[in-house]
């Protein structure tokens, strides 16, 4: 791992990000995502200046959105400096399968219409 993948991954890890279950280099073949919420279908790549531009990634997103996944890219720089801010845009992400999970929650008393 890189110095910035390192970084994100011990704020990813063991449901540290908001109770959020990661995996990190988690293969959906034939591809490896560093790493991946299986449960939101979102995959959190963390990349150097070797990437930019990369047509080869394009590719590779466009083939993991059309089976389903949501890839968000962020730099090496940027994780490094902007934790937070990475950890706040991850978030954001995630939120529209919060809402969507969390209409099946069962309501809580006073909750709903009555009886």
């Amino acid at each position: 791992m890189t110095e910035a993948e390192a970084g994100l991954w011990s704020r990813l890890r063991d449901h540290r990000l908001d109770g959020w279950s990661f995996r990190r280099q988690h293969p959906i073949p034939p591809y490896f995502a560093d790493f991946a919420c299986v449960e939101a279908n979102l995959i959190v790549e963390v990349d150097g200046v070797q990437h930019a531009e990369s047509k080869s990634d394009m590719v590779r997103d466009r083939n993991l959105v059309e089976r389903g996944w949501r890839v968000l890219r962020f730099w090496n720089n940027d994780v490094l400096g902007n934790t937070d801010g990475v950890l706040q845009q991850i978030l954001a992400a995630l939120a529209p399968t919060l809402r969507r999970n969390a209409s099946n929650l069962p309501r809580c008393a006073g909750e709903g219409a009555r009886e």
